[in-house]
């Protein structure tokens, strides 16, 4: 069976954002688009209400995935559009039609005057037990602010992509992970930036060694080398990336937020734990989530 680009649709203006990415990125991967429409069922005395009768509830329900999937199939002609009406609760139902997705994209409302997400429970708890890559974009994500801006600064879609970042540890490197931001890059014709958060051991500071730049400098050395040892058998297979590498002393999420200023799609892991309380997506994804000014991938990995 085909994949598809699968996308959560509640008509909000964050899905209506998410629709449209997914259909430019259902175009580079060249997979049909299946908009989900999930709804909770109406307890049965509110159903019957005047002001919300069962036709009247109905006609609504029906009404945001046609109009989604109209408007979609009017501004990219030739992409394969589907629609799917789900019950349940949301982020069950989400996680449920990411089994057969290539991957999820959701929407979530942009911060007021801050750059970032506001990722609601329901994102959260689809990210943290899909299965599947899912990506957040916030609302009013334009495709012109993936681009590089042409002359004058003015905002456009037929510029270059700008890079791709990946946030990576070195000590746990994950091939899925790495593989996903490698061919998002190769699609979009761009560059990879690779971003490597590290701090110093936490005796450095407790002997007061921290002061010893020498030593700082050495491990600053130590940190960039196993990040160009992890991406050198990548380098041959994606010849066509050019990788730009990043080891800085410090957060990592910070980092990651800072370089996503200047990214079309930010891409963070997430380890797959099967227990089903909590969120577990993990500091560094979380901060990333929350203040990211790009899209950003979640890829679920061992």
């Amino acid at each position: 069976m085909t994949r598809t680009v699968t996308v959560g649709l509640d008509g909000s203006p964050e899905s209506r954002a998410a629709a449209e990415w997914a259909a430019r990125e259902a175009e580079l991967l060249e997979l049909p688009l299946k908009l989900v429409h999930v709804w909770e069922p109406v307890p049965a005395p509110m159903a019957q209400a005047p002001v919300l009768g069962p036709e009247i509830h109905r006609h609504w329900t029906e009404r945001v995935p046609r109009e989604a999937a109209d408007g979609v199939r009017l501004r990219h002609p030739g992409l394969d559009v589907s629609t799917e009406q789900l019950s349940g609760r949301p982020a069950d139902v989400l996680v449920g039609a990411a089994n057969d997705a290539e991957l999820l994209v959701l929407g979530s409302r942009a911060l007021g005057g801050i750059g970032g997400f506001m990722v609601g429970s329901v994102g959260l708890s689809v990210v943290a037990h899909v299965e599947r890559p899912v990506v957040l974009v916030r609302a009013g994500e334009q495709a012109a602010e993936e681009h590089e801006s042409a002359p004058f600064g003015i905002p456009s879609a037929q510029t270059p992509f700008r890079p791709v970042v990946l946030g990576l540890d070195t000590e746990s490197p994950d091939d899925d992970l790495i593989a996903f931001a490698f061919a998002a890059a190769a699609r979009r014709g761009t560059s990879l930036r690779v971003v490597h958060g590290w701090n110093p051991p936490y005796s450095y500071d407790t002997y007061g060694v921290a002061a010893d730049l020498g030593l700082r400098e050495d491990l600053a050395r130590y940190e960039s080398t196993a990040l160009t040892e992890v991406l050198r058998p990548w380098r041959e297979k994606f010849p066509a990336v050019e990788i730009i590498e990043q080891s800085h002393c410090g957060t990592p999420g910070s980092h990651l937020v800072d370089a996503s200023r200047d990214a079309c799609l930010v891409v963070v892991g997430r380890r797959t734990r099967r227990s089903p309380l909590g969120t577990h997506i993990g500091s560094v994804t979380h901060t990333v989530l929350h203040h990211s000014t790009a899209p950003v991938a979640v890829v679920p990995h061992s």
